[in-house]
């Protein structure tokens, strides 16, 4: 018996083959750009419409768990659909697919933009990006508001949480918890609000319910708690032992020690997906540790939008910068290479464990009302989550600088008015349009803007910013904090020629 799926091997009633399977997993992480919303729709049209493995209620169910969870719901979902066909052994194909491609890109662009990142044609790539970025996370919000909010209660527990993340700086568990809570007693109490799970990425909840897995329960779902306590046991082993060992040699001063454990309690902490991990993840490395700068978090983002994978990959971008910065005895560029690893492990590995001890308890609950409630109303706050991500980029993309708004319980950032930038407006204006209105694709749109940037830089328009360069060191960065109120961080990689 495997310890790590509790069932003998034997044949899948399904008949989809691991190797099969296999292909497809690739498939799909060759094809998952454009974020969360783009990945889900994605892998939705494969498995629910094209293959048929599940069922729409199905894959919703799964999705609205995986939205609950910690981390990126995108690499969850694929897991716990590789679980649900293949045991664990399917589960770990598939998420470990969905994310190498993504490994791979963002280091080697990681090297490059540590090695030319201040060269004025890089520069200006990543600014027309930029636009192209915050167009997308705008269509984000309407993706998934279209597919979740589909009453007023829903729709005003969105408006909730981005009044009370955007202006108050309401923790994220807070939230969650709050919108749980609300969704459990409405689903209990049998609130037709509450009745139905919502997601994103779907066509509607059309697709036929005939699907090759069906809708029994399988055996593997059928474990007792000692196999739960085996399983939490392996994969705790498998996340944590790195870290120990790192806070054992090397103490927790080194900065390969401040990653392991900084992105370990992010991969807790952090609920929502990548969109409201972000955030978080920006004002801790930029403002507490100085690792990067918000224009440089937006630059990490650009990469993670033109390559496939989740969009939190960026973190990866983040610990490669932060480790190249201070790279003690190792040569720069080696120090960022294992710090990006070492950043991606600890943020994947615990998404393993919260699928394979958790999805088969969830599994036994697709028909309970309470719990349906919870995920659906879940799903709805985070809709105003990434709301709040939207218009945290805007005001880092479109202004050179802002003021911080604090008292009377606000804990927000302003924009100077005269601060904004043009040409990033137009630039994102242009963006904007091209997805809405021309409905353009997610690759079209950044080549265009990537084009539009080096363009502008060819021309003249813009110039290669004085903001310090992706290697300059920590305390430059601690020091510009200590000569202004004025939020200079928020200066962008490029500005506008006077």
């Amino acid at each position: 018996m495997n310890v790590m799926t509790g069932v003998q091997s034997s044949k899948t009633s399904h008949g989809v083959t691991m190797r099969e399977a296999t292909r497809v997993w690739l498939r799909i992480a060759l094809l998952s750009f454009g974020g969360p919303a783009g990945q889900i729709a994605m892998m939705h049209r494969i498995l629910v419409e094209e293959k048929k493995w599940v069922s729409e209620s199905r894959f919703l169910h799964a999705l609205n768990y995986c939205m609950l969870l910690p981390g990126p719901e995108g690499q969850q979902l694929a897991t716990y659909i590789g679980w649900l066909m293949h045991k664990t052994p399917g589960g770990i194909i598939a998420g470990g697919l969905f994310v190498l491609p993504g490994v791979i890109a963002i280091m080697v662009l990681s090297l490059i933009y540590a090695s030319f990142g201040n060269v004025g044609l890089v520069a200006a790539l990543f600014f027309g990006l930029k636009a192209a970025v915050l167009a997308i996370v705008l269509q984000a919000v309407a993706r998934v508001g279209k597919r979740s909010l589909n009453n007023n209660i829903m729709r005003g527990l969105a408006a909730a949480a981005f009044v009370a993340i955007f202006f108050f700086d309401v923790p994220f568990p807070i939230i969650i918890l709050a919108a749980g809570a609300i969704g459990y007693f409405g689903g209990r109490a049998g609130h037709p609000a509450f009745a139905s799970g919502g997601g994103h990425g779907t066509n509607g909840g059309n697709a036929s319910q005939d699907s090759l897995l069906g809708e029994e329960l399988p055996d593997h779902a059928k474990i007792s708690a000692g196999h739960s306590l085996k399983v939490a046991s392996i994969w705790l082993a498998v996340w944590l032992t790195p870290v120990a060992a790192l806070l054992f040699f090397l103490g927790e001063a080194n900065v390969f020690s401040q990653i392991a454990m900084f992105f370990s309690k992010m991969a807790v902490v952090t609920f929502g997906g990548a969109y409201a991990v972000l955030a978080y993840v920006a004002q801790q490395a930029v403002e507490h540790f100085h690792w990067l700068r918000p224009g440089e978090m937006l630059d990490g983002l650009g990469m993670a939008e033109t390559t496939p994978g989740p969009l939190i990959m960026v973190l990866q971008f983040v610990g490669f910068m932060a480790a190249y910065r201070e790279s003690g005895a190792l040569p720069p560029l080696v120090a960022g290479a294992l710090g990006g690893l070492l950043t991606t492990w600890v943020t994947y590995t615990p998404c393993f464990l919260w699928i394979f001890l958790g999805a088969p308890y969830i599994e036994r609950l697709r028909d309970n009302k309470a719990l349906t409630g919870a995920l659906s109303a879940i799903t709805a706050a985070v809709v105003g989550v990434i709301l709040n991500l939207a218009i945290w980029f805007s005001i880092h993309t479109l202004f050179r600088q802002s003021v911080p708004v604090r008292g009377l319980g606000f804990a927000f950032d302003l924009p100077i008015l005269a601060s904004i930038d043009a040409w990033a407006l137009l630039l994102s204006v242009g963006a904007v349009l091209a997805i809405f209105q021309f409905k353009a694709g997610l690759l079209q749109t950044l080549a265009g803007c990537a084009a539009a940037g080096i363009l502008l830089f060819l021309t003249g328009a813009i110039t290669p910013g004085s903001a310090a360069a992706p290697g300059s060191s920590q305390a430059a960065a601690s020091r510009s904090l200590q000569h202004t109120h004025i939020d200079v961080l928020n200066t962008p990689t490029v500005i506008m020629k006077d």
